[in-house]
């Protein structure tokens, strides 16, 4: 009886034993590893897919989708190079003001966006405005190359530039998906909200796909779909303007944690060249047809990445308190949750009531 005994309690055991061993067997099998990718080919900026899964080929499939969809609409939404077999924006500004030009559905769904951030943001991203950023374009690169002989364009070519870029003016027609414009002067930039609308179709593919675990960082646009692999949220931290500029010695103006939100940041620290000891940064102000010097940088939490970008530029240029009222009117219209933080010249800080919360750095 007691032979019995021991024997029927080792089966037991045994079998529990193996059931731990199947377990850990199919948990093992489920695991996924971190991997990543780089390219440097898409919207003029260095970029990075990160992502969990269970073999490098699956995320490779995924991670070569997020690639050729960024670089398809960097190609399709480019107003300065023409590419083979592509009618992109480039096209549009040279053809649209002789007669309707027909475009992709996808240059349609972001030409419609930029028409509704202008109504929102009261003109502040305006992508009519070509006429005057090419002025700026042109100073710019040409102060990058040859910094000794950088020089602002002339104040009457501005003005000028100006009188071309009446957003009523361009006038779509979603039916025959034709785009022209009453102005033949009128240029289109869309460098304002381009970035993140592609960023945000992209991610949307990408869960389509299956990615549950994945984080883009698109020259700064940081889209994060799901946690990581071992489900911890996404380290996100925003970079300091005076870091970069030698002057503190922090990175970063705030380092906190993400998940299925976007982080965009706009600052005059990367695109901008120097006069006289003057920075001019990229983003300019429709009113005084000058880059605007508010604030180092501004950085937008919300959902969707095409509306941050937009409201990462719009509060580039808006005083804190503007600022703060556009993202209160965004949050009713839109009905969603939307916070920011600024980062000032004098390097002081501003943030949202719940800013520092969400990002977990409170």
């Amino acid at each position: 009886m007691r032979i019995y005994f021991w024997k029927k309690k080792s089966w037991r055991l045994w079998a529990f034993l193996g059931l731990v061993l199947l377990a850990f067997s199919i948990v093992g099998c489920g695991r996924k590893e971190r991997y990543q990718d780089q390219f440097t080919d898409v919207f003029d900026t260095a970029s990075m897919v990160i992502g969990y899964e269970e073999s490098e080929k699956a995320f490779q499939e995924k991670s070569t989708l997020v690639h050729e969809t960024l670089l398809h609409y960097h190609k399709l939404f480019d107003v300065y190079t023409d590419y083979p077999d592509l009618e992109n924006l480039k096209k549009v500004n040279e053809e649209a003001g002789k007669a309707p030009v027909k475009v992709e559905p996808e240059i349609m769904s972001l030409l419609q966006f930029g028409k509704e951030i202008y109504e929102q943001t009261d003109g502040k991203v305006n992508i009519a405005y070509g006429a005057v950023l090419s002025l700026w374009h042109e100073k710019r690169e040409a102060g990058i190359a040859n910094p000794e002989n950088a020089s602002l364009p002339d104040a009457k070519d501005l003005e000028e530039a100006a009188k071309h870029c009446n957003i009523e003016d361009l006038i779509l027609d979603e039916e025959s998906m034709t785009v022209f414009f009453k102005d033949p002067y009128l240029r289109l930039d869309v460098g304002g909200i381009a970035k993140g609308w592609a960023v945000e179709k992209a991610a949307e593919l990408l869960e389509k796909a299956g990615g549950k675990a994945y984080l883009l960082n698109i020259g700064g646009n940081l889209r994060a779909i799901g946690k990581k692999g071992d489900g911890a949220k996404w380290v996100c931290p925003v970079q300091n303007p005076f870091y970069i500029d030698g002057t503190e010695e922090e990175p970063y103006a705030v380092s906190g944690e993400i998940e299925d939100v976007s982080l965009v940041t706009s600052g005059d620290y990367e695109r901008y060249f120097t006069v006289d000891g003057v920075r001019y940064a990229h983003i300019v102000d429709p009113e005084t047809k000058y880059p605007a010097n508010l604030h180092r940088s501004v950085t937008i939490l919300t959902k969707d990445s095409g509306i941050a970008d937009a409201l990462s530029t719009a509060l580039f240029i808006l005083s804190v308190e503007d600022g703060k009222g556009l993202l209160e009117k965004m949050r009713r219209e839109y009905a969603i949750e939307i916070e920011a933080m600024w980062v000032e010249p004098d390097h002081g800080m501003e943030y949202t009531e719940h800013f520092l919360k969400k990002v977990g750095a409170e």
